[in-house]
């Protein structure tokens, strides 16, 4: 806006002689407005192991925020070290944040501590978002401790190991004979359906979208039935390859997994959709233990009342 004010558009334009009319910089005075004056803050833990190079996760840190203007909402970004995370310290780590979110990543380092992160998130209702090897770590999770799979792993983890027996996360099939591991995996935007009544469908409001994807491995079709009659919805699917793109837990307040990356797409005057709604979830979440405590509060201050006027009768 202070470029703007200063003519430097007009000053491009007139230098490259082009034609255009005068500048509509409507939509930007109301995003800076809801910067600098939101009407609700809310904090998302993003629970990485990148979290001492915090520009491994620029655009996912810019797709947040979007969500939050589009929201009215101010939006603290808590960056938590998975590799210290374990099932008994994760409810510590997170109890100050609204939302958790787990990014995508390579490798075995940290997984265990992004699984505990999303567990937690799972029971205590936590809005959850799960972008690429996070909704792989989502997946893992579920099989092991809602379907009982203890040893659900990723063939990233283990290899062409053949004592490993449950393989949630697998390779895909084009990808098994590659020796190259350069510019390789299945890159680029792909077509995806989304299921009419879910989570999804809700934040989208269509039933075909195109997202970019970076990737190897891909959830295991094996397991689909069991994940089903679990609780475990695939709300997205890739049609003509039949590989599953999104996991949700329908009765979860929000409980979301990609297998692509939608923070590519997401724009300050036009959020993502999902990071939208993904911060919708976390605000109403944080609204209902707000109101919840105070309820709390109040019970005491009437019952503290009451015993006084009790004493002075």
């Amino acid at each position: 806006l202070v470029l703007f004010e200063q003519e430097l558009d007009a000053k491009v334009v007139d230098r490259l002689g082009l034609e255009a009319g005068e500048a509509d910089m409507d939509g930007w005075r109301k995003m800076v407005e809801i910067i600098k004056n939101p009407e609700r803050e809310i904090s998302i833990g993003i629970v990485g192991k990148y979290v001492d190079l915090k520009e491994s996760y620029k655009s996912l840190h810019e797709a947040i925020i979007h969500g939050g203007i589009a929201n009215n909402a101010k939006v603290n970004v808590a960056y938590i070290d998975s590799e210290t995370l374990n099932d008994r310290n994760v409810g510590e780590a997170l109890k100050n944040v609204d939302g958790v979110l787990v990014p995508g990543g390579f490798g075995e380092r940290g997984s265990e501590g992004k699984i505990s992160a999303i567990r937690y998130a799972r029971e205590n209702l936590i809005p959850f978002f799960g972008i690429c090897f996070g909704m792989q770590m989502a997946a893992i999770e579920f099989a092991r401790n809602v379907c009982g799979i203890k040893d659900a792993t990723s063939r990233e983890f283990v290899g062409a190991k053949k004592t490993a027996r449950n393989v949630v996360i697998d390779m895909m099939v084009e990808q098994k004979n590659i020796r190259d591991m350069g510019g390789t995996m299945r890159l680029g935007a792909y077509p995806c359906s989304i299921m009419k009544g879910t989570r999804t469908f809700e934040a989208y409001q269509q039933s075909l979208i195109h997202e970019r994807h970076r990737h190897r491995y891909e959830f295991n079709n094996k397991y689909k039935a069991l994940f089903e009659k679990k609780g475990l919805t695939m709300s997205g699917i890739c049609e003509d390859r039949d590989l599953v793109e999104i996991i949700e837990i329908t009765e979860h307040p929000w409980f979301v997994g990609v297998q692509f990356h939608p923070e590519f797409q997401s724009k300050p005057l036009k959020p993502h959709p999902l990071f939208k709604r993904f911060v919708t979830a976390s605000w109403e979440r944080k609204k209902k233990v707000m109101d919840k405590a105070y309820s709390s509060k109040s019970k005491s201050r009437k019952s503290t009342a009451r015993a006084g006027q009790s004493r002075m009768v």
